[in-house]
Parts: structure tokens; sequence; C-alpha cells
């Protein structure tokens, strides 16, 4: 490899770790250190008490998507030498990925404004307002796994382009491909058991 190619290599690799914390914090910690899906009482509590977090949580998911992005820029940089055409779909599909992720992330800015009792809300009595927290907070969790068609198709041309480079390990390429399986599985898995609440 050049020493150009390597610098990409390394900048893609970093950022790929990067967005682990992002989407761990963002997606995964976040919300589940808050919500409480046995009482919504105790989650709107949780997020009134812990404000601060749940508000890092959602820049955290915002950050993890612009990485996403950047990440897919410099994978497809890496890649294209295999096959320019299939390393364009690495940018694509996180391109596709990225706004709904941002988009998703008013749910949980909802949450906040009725939380808070803004004044928007004021007609609202505290059950009317559990309930509407109750209904972005479900809507965030179901953006999330439409998210995830994506989060894992975009693994899809990266895990074959990999198998077929030559200065990659292919392992990590099967590796993928099992991840965008396991992402899609869980998409299907998901609304095949989708009960309206």
């Amino acid at each position: 490899m050049k020493v150009a190619q390597i610098k990409i290599t390394r900048i893609a690799g970093l950022l790929y770790l990067l967005q682990i914390p992002l989407g761990v914090f963002g997606i995964m910690y976040g919300p589940k250190f808050l919500i409480d899906k046995s009482s919504w009482s105790q989650t709107i509590t949780n997020i009134t008490s812990n404000e601060f977090i749940f508000r890092l949580s959602i820049v955290s998911a915002i950050l993890c998507a612009l990485v996403t992005i950047a990440t897919a820029v410099f994978i497809s940089e890496v890649l294209k030498p295999v096959n320019y055409r299939i390393a364009k779909w690495i940018v694509i599909f996180t391109l596709v990925l990225a706004p709904i992720t941002l988009l998703n992330e008013l749910n949980n800015i909802a949450v906040l404004f009725i939380t808070q009792k803004s004044e928007y809300f004021v007609i609202f009595s505290d059950q009317d307002r559990k309930s509407l927290s109750y209904l972005f907070l479900n809507m965030h969790e179901y953006g999330i796994k439409i998210t995830n068609i994506f989060f894992g198709l975009w693994l899809l041309p990266m895990g074959y382009l990999i198998i077929k480079s030559k200065y990659i390990p292919k392992i990590i390429g099967f590796l993928l491909l099992i991840t965008c399986i396991g992402y899609l599985a869980d998409f299907i898995t998901f609304f095949r058991n989708l009960k309206l609440p």
C-alpha cells in the first residue's frame, strides 16, 4: 500500500472505532439506563432526574450518524481499488442511514419538551404527558430498528470488498457479513413480533 493509502486506512479505522462509544452511549446505554418499561412513571422520573444523560445520549446518537458518514467515505476510498462501483454503495447506504437517525432523535427531543412541561403542553394532564412520552419513546425505539436495516446494508459491500481485497484480512470481511445478517435479522424479528402498545 502507498503511504497516502495507509494514512486513509488509519483514519478510516479510527473513525470506525469512534462509532463504538458514540453508538453504545447514544443508542444503548443512555436509553437503557433511563427507560424502565415496567413503569413509565419511573421512566419520566429517570429522564427528569438525569436530563443531562438523556441530552448527552441525543448528542451522541447525532454524532454517531455524522461519524458514520465520514467513516463510509474513508472506507470507500480504501476499498475502491477493488471495485469502485460497489465501494460507492458503502457511502450511499450511510447517506440514507444518517438522515433517518437524525430525524429519529426528534422523538427524544419531543420527550424533553414534554417532561419539562413546556408551554406547548400545559393543557395536558400529567397522565397525558406520560402517554405522549411513552409514544415518542416507542417511536424512537422503532426508528432505531429501521436504521438497523442500513447499519446492516452498509456492511454488505464493505465485507464483500474486504474479502476480495488482497491487503485486508478476509476474516474481517466475513465478520462484517455476519454482522450485516444480524442487523437485518434483528429488524425482521422485531417487526414480525411487533405489537402495538
